[in-house]
């Protein structure tokens, strides 16, 4: 089992940026896709971006394409997620996720292991 530790969460105003930090207990970490989904409060958990196991590959949600970068550091075992021009809509639970198979999946119940989730809120 994948153990998920996300980081980096915090209190930002619009405009800001912050960078969260995925840390996975695997040494296989390198073997598998990663994702990062966000959840609002009354709202369902949504798709932010996928990284390939090898950082080939990304994918990102329309409403974050051009502002925020999803990065690998596999010697590390951790992914990033560099947000940047944030929004007062960007606020919610930030969560990565491990992805087990291919291709690249934006659907949350096509991951396999989750973390706790980082808070992340932009002030106006």
């Amino acid at each position: 089992q994948v153990q998920l530790v996300e980081s980096g969460g915090g209190l930002v105003q619009a405009g800001g940026s912050l960078r969260l930090s995925c840390a996975a207990s695997e040494r296989t970490f390198g073997t598998y896709a990663m994702g990062w989904f966000r959840q609002a409060p009354g709202k369902e958990r949504e798709f932010v971006a996928v990284i390939s196991r090898y950082g080939g590959s990304r994918s990102y949600a329309d409403s974050v394409k051009g502002r925020f970068t999803i990065s690998r550091d596999n010697a590390k075992n951790t992914v990033y997620l560099q947000m940047n021009s944030l929004k007062p809509e960007d606020t919610a639970v930030y969560y990565c996720a491990v992805d087990l198979h291919l291709p690249l999946h934006t659907r949350p119940q096509d991951y396999d292991y989750w973390g706790q989730g980082t808070q992340v809120t932009v002030s106006s």
